[in-house]
C-alpha cells in the first residue's frame, strides 16, 4: 500500500525515528494561542431548508433564527459556497450568498466565502469547468476568466458592504481545477497548467484587497490531512505562492488518518509552511437513525473508537478535534452544514436531508448538546 508523505512523517516521528521533512520540524514547542479562534458553521444551506418550511429552535425550545441560535452557542464564523451558474438550483448563487452573508453580519459573524469555481459541487476528482467558461481558448484565456470572475464577485459584494474577511480559492482542490469530466480522486496534477489557475484566483483576491483597501485572508483547501503535505509541496515547486490559510477537510469515513494523528498533522503542517491551519470541514454523526427517505452520508463508516454515534458522543469527538488542533498551532474548526436538518426540499438523490443525523440540531429542529464546542472556554490563569 502506497502512504502518503504526511502520514509516513507522523508515523516516523512519532516513533522517535523521524527523517526527511518531519527531522526538521520541532513539533513541541509551546504554541500561543491564536487571537481569532475559528469556531465556525457552514451554513450554505440553510436559505432553502428555510424557504422549504422548516424551523429551528435553539436548546430551551424557542423558535430562532438559526444565525441567532448558533452565533449565542458560540459560533463566531459563517462559510457559505459559491457556484458559478447553477442551472440546477437557485441557491449557493451570488443572490443566494449575498443574503447569506448580510445574516451573518447581522450576528456579528466573519464570513469564509468558498468559491467552488463551477457550476455544481466541487471535490476530489471533480473540479469540472464552469459551462460559460469552457469556451475559452486556451489555460491562460482561462485564467482570465477565473481572475475577472473573482474580482467581479468582490467588488460587487465590496459595494453592497457584504465584502467577507476570508475567501477560499478552489473548494477541496485535491485534483486539477477545470476539467472536462470527472477523474480519479488520486489522479496526477498537471502542475504547469493547475498552478495557472491558483495563481489567477489568488491574484484577483490580492489585486482587489490593494485596490480596495480591504485585507482578505486567502485560504488553500485539501481534503484529508494525509494529502496536504505532498499538494503543497508540489503545487510549491510549481510556482504556487502567496497564500494565508491552510483549510483541510476531516471526515473519519474518508481519510486513511487515524483520529489520535490529526493533531500532530496539524503540527506538521504548521511548523513547516508557516501559515495557520485550520479544519475547515468536519462532522460527526450523533445517530445512525434518519428522519426522512433520504439515505445518510454519515453511517457506520464514519465512526471512530471511543465515539459513539450518541448526542454525547458527536460532542467529545467535535470538542475533541478542536482541542487537538488547538494544541498542535491549528486556530480552529468549521462544522460543515450543522442546520441541514429534514424538510419539504429535495435533492438530486432523494427528498429530506442526507445529514440530518450529522446536524447539530436533533429531528425536532432543536439545538443540541453536539453544539458544546462552540463555546469558548474561559483562560485559567496558572
Amino acid at each position: 500500500m502506497k502512504i502518503a508523505p504526511l502520514v509516513t512523517s507522523l508515523v516516523l516521528l512519532l516513533s522517535g525515528c523521524a527523517s526527511g521533512s518531519a527531522e526538521r520540524l520541532d513539533t513541541k514547542v509551546p504554541v500561543e494561542a491564536p487571537e481569532f479562534v475559528w469556531r465556525g458553521v457552514d451554513l450554505s444551506y440553510v436559505n432553502e431548508i428555510e424557504d422549504c418550511g422548516a424551523t429551528y429552535l435553539d436548546a430551551n425550545g424557542r423558535r430562532g433564527d438559526p444565525y441567532s441560535i448558533l452565533a449565542n452557542a458560540g459560533a463566531n464564523l459563517v462559510r457559505l459556497r459559491l457556484w458559478v451558474s447553477p442551472t440546477w438550483t437557485e441557491y449557493s448563487t451570488l443572490k443566494d450568498v449575498k443574503r447569506s452573508i448580510a445574516r451573518a453580519r447581522q450576528h456579528g459573524m466573519e464570513v469564509l466565502l468558498d468559491f467552488h469555481f463551477s457550476d455544481d459541487w466541487a471535490h476530489p476528482g471533480k473540479q469540472l469547468i464552469p459551462a460559460d467558461w469552457a469556451s475559452a481558448e486556451n489555460n491562460q484565456a482561462l485564467a482570465q476568466k477565473m481572475y475577472d470572475y473573482t474580482y467581479g464577485v468582490l467588488k460587487e459584494l465590496a459595494a453592497e458592504n457584504l465584502l467577507p474577511e476570508h475567501v477560499q480559492v478552489g473548494n477541496e482542490t485535491n485534483t486539477e481545477l477545470f476539467l472536462r469530466e470527472e477523474v480519479a480522486e488520486d489522479a496526477p496534477i498537471n502542475w504547469t497548467r493547475n498552478v495557472v489557475f491558483l495563481n489567477a484566483g489568488i491574484g484577483a483576491v490580492r489585486q482587489f484587497s490593494a485596490d480596495s483597501g480591504r485585507d482578505i485572508n486567502i485560504m488553500l483547501h485539501i481534503a484529508q490531512p494525509e494529502n496536504v503535505e505532498r499538494w503543497l509541496d508540489d503545487g510549491a515547486k510549481a510556482g504556487l505562492k502567496d497564500f494565508d490559510l491552510i483549510g483541510i477537510s476531516y471526515y473519519a469515513k474518508w481519510s486513511k488518518m487515524p483520529f489520535s494523528l490529526v493533531g500532530p498533522a496539524v503540527a506538521l503542517l504548521s511548523a513547516k509552511y508557516q501559515k495557520p491551519v485550520i479544519i475547515v470541514e468536519t462532522a460527526y454523526p450523533w445517530t445512525l437513525d434518519g428522519n426522512d427517505s433520504a439515505s445518510n452520508l454519515l453511517g457506520p463508516d464514519s465512526l471512530i473508537n471511543g465515539y459513539p454515534a450518541t448526542r454525547s458522543g458527536q460532542s467529545r469527538q467535535i470538542s475533541d478535534l478542536l482541542s487537538a488542533v488547538l494544541k498542535n498551532g491549528g486556530e480552529g474548526i468549521v462544522y460543515w452544514e450543522p442546520a441541514w436538518i429534514s424538510s419539504s426540499c429535495s435533492t438530486r438523490w432523494g427528498k429530506g436531508s442526507h445529514w440530518e443525523n450529522a446536524a447539530l440540531f436533533d429531528f425536532d429542529g432543536r439545538l443540541h448538546k453536539g453544539a458544546a464546542f462552540l463555546k469558548p472556554v474561559p483562560k485559567v490563569d496558572p
